[in-house]
């Protein structure tokens, strides 16, 4: 599949940028410093005044993280997902939401995909992590508790984590960053928020329905990966019992 560019109407063009424009405002002082500084580096390709073009979003990220798009129809399966991700390809779909669907959608949309997600990939370490995600999902993914743990994870961290940066709370999860309403509410509702703890998430499921009521902060990135070394053991651990009954 590809983007086709020539698809996409004024209608679309004011849609990217009304929430382009609105998104970038409202997270100057919510986002996380390493998503404000890589939306900052990816301006000339990732901007309010047009639709991003992923070819021109491909040639920015290739030389830098080696990560590309791989455009989808949507939702897609999950070891399909993960596969891609083991190649360095992120999916995104090519749709747009309309003027009446603003604040939220069950489904993502490119905005989702490509404003959320893509600018933190153009950290080597959260490339290598995301990476690193996908092989796992891989290698294991015959084990339906790892998946289901892997999955956890992903929407506790990669879509709605949260991190404390000189003692306040910020966000870098893509579902949050590209929500103007889940966004405002992690500051103006009273929520549930724990210590990152890849224990507890793998034992807490989650609701893809409705704004999120329950939040995981970690204290820096590299806690993600530590979350993946303990993941990967327990993983492991149940491989080795199942080669020796």
């Amino acid at each position: 599949m590809k983007q086709l560019y020539s698809n996409y109407n004024a209608a679309d063009f004011l849609v990217w940028k009304t929430l382009f424009e609105r998104q970038e405002k409202n997270l100057k002082d919510k986002a996380c410093s390493l998503y404000l500084k890589s939306l900052k580096e990816m301006s000339s390709v990732l901007h309010a005044d047009a639709i991003p073009k992923f070819e021109e979003l491909n040639q920015f990220l290739a030389p830098r993280t080696g990560w590309e798009i791989e455009v989808v129809p949507g939702l897609i399966p999950v070891d399909e997902f993960f596969a891609l991700m083991a190649e360095r390809k992120f999916c995104s779909s090519t749709w747009l939401r309309s003027m009446k669907q603003l604040d939220y959608l069950e489904e993502p949309d490119m905005f989702h995909d490509i404003f959320g997600h893509v600018p933190l990939l153009v950290d080597k370490g959260y490339a290598d992590l995301m990476q690193r995600i996908g092989k796992l999902g891989v290698q294991f993914k015959h084990d339906a508790l790892i998946i289901e743990g892997l999955e956890r994870f992903y929407w506790f961290t990669i879509e709605f984590g949260l991190i404390l940066e000189s003692d306040k709370r910020n966000i870098y999860g893509a579902g949050i960053i590209s929500s103007f309403g889940e966004s405002k509410h992690i500051f103006e509702s009273t929520i549930q928020c724990d210590a990152f703890d890849i224990d507890q998430i793998l034992e807490t499921d989650f609701d893809k329905s409705s704004i999120q009521q329950r939040y995981y902060e970690i204290s820096s990135m590299e806690e993600m990966q530590r979350g993946l070394d303990r993941l990967e053991e327990i993983a492991k651990g149940r491989n080795r019992i199942k080669k020796a009954s």
